[in-house]
């Protein structure tokens, strides 16, 4: 059968319409170049991870001054505008940072060690004070027994105390990486403009300088204001903390005062122990539980305004930081490092987001909109 010319343009137009209507029919799914590539991050990641926790006394220290020494880079540019140069300028200001550490711990140490010569006598009266809790839970055995339980009633017995030194001892660190770190530090600080100079010249790429000059300047700026505020905020926190403790009749409000702002540049970590210190020292110290638990129900309140109102009203403004991402990032380099690990979790999170938001921005491209 003969086709028409008119009938084969309308035919071929037809065709064009349902191919362009027809759907994509690629099967959705990962392909294996993809699988590879997750496979390979994952397994630097993890190597990573290992490296530093095996390496933790060359990482930790070294990691610790970069980052402390980022924070304090503005201090040393602004004694270099009043022509004191920039070396004798990162000597004083490590020293001025040394000098406050040493008198918040003189305020710390003085009252611990004056609590550690007559330890066995507060831990008698903290077992005298828990007694209070016998009738109690010999109550609830006895509903336990009614229930269908076996189990006798015990008294209430003190926590013991061998896990302390070793815990102590596994925590703290050594000489070695203190002059590490001090070290570092110094040098890092009198050397952050060449530093910052030839990271930014590693690249050839004019936009790529650019976009690194960027990363370097904001993150100087924002983990410098990130330690100015959380100082103020903490030594606020330390300041009520020390007020509620000398109304409620605690001892040496100003140890306790000092150990709540030192332990509150710790996230969530901080706040609990500081709670669970004051619970102690209340119960021990004043004569009945009610009193004692006053100063740490007090420190609580405090604790909660500064977490939920303060710190998220300031901080917040500069840099949005996710409360998921705080607690993973907390979780993670606390079991990597310790208390310096949750401590370095914050301002490397803060990290992380300044280099994503440069290197990721928001107007690359997106996932399609479900409909």
């Amino acid at each position: 059968m003969r086709v028409l010319p008119t009938e084969r343009l309308l035919s071929n137009g037809s065709d064009a319409a349902s191919t362009r209507e027809k759907p994509d029919e690629t099967p959705i799914g990962v392909g294996r170049s993809e699988i590879v590539s997750f496979a390979l991050i994952g397994l630097l990641i993890i190597s990573i991870a290992a490296i530093l926790y095996v390496a933790k006394p060359f990482f930790l220290p070294v990691v610790m001054a970069f980052v402390v020494g980022t924070m304090l880079s503005p201090a040393a540019s602004f004694l270099e505008r009043y022509h004191i140069p920039r070396s004798v300028g990162a000597v004083l200001i490590v020293s001025a940072v040394g000098a406050a550490v040493a008198f918040i711990i003189g305020l710390i140490s003085s009252p611990l060690m004056e609590w550690s010569s007559r330890l066995p006598e507060l831990v008698s009266r903290f077992k005298d004070k828990l007694h209070v809790f016998d009738r109690p839970l010999a109550l609830w055995h006895e509903l336990q027994g009614m229930l269908g339980g076996s189990s006798a009633p015990a008294p209430v017995q003190a926590p013991k105390l061998d896990w302390v030194q070793p815990a102590l001892e596994f925590l703290s660190p050594t000489f070695t990486e203190f002059l590490l770190f001090a070290a570092t530090l110094v040098l890092f600080i009198a050397s952050w403009k060449d530093l910052r100079r030839a990271l930014i010249m590693t690249f050839r790429d004019h936009d790529a300088r650019l976009r690194t000059l960027r990363i370097v300047n904001e993150i100087e700026v924002h983990l410098g204001s990130y330690l100015l505020t959380v100082t103020m905020i903490n030594i606020g926190v330390g300041v009520a903390t020390g007020i509620v403790c000398a109304l409620t009749g605690m001892p040496n409000p100003a140890g306790l005062g000092a150990l709540a702002a030192t332990l509150n540049f710790i996230p969530i970590i901080g706040p609990v122990a500081t709670f669970a210190i004051l619970v102690v020292v209340g119960v021990v110290a004043i004569p009945t539980i009610g009193a004692g638990l006053a100063g740490a129900l007090g420190f609580a309140g405090i604790a909660f305004l500064e977490g939920h109102f303060v710190t998220p009203t300031i901080i917040g403004r500069r840099l949005a930081l996710n409360a998921l991402a705080v607690f993973v990032a907390l979780a993670f380099w606390t079991w990597l490092w310790g208390p310096m690990g949750a401590f370095l979790s914050s301002p490397l999170l803060i990290v992380a987001l300044i280099v994503k938001e440069h290197v990721l921005p928001d107007s690359s491209p997106q996932l399609p909109k479900h409909e």
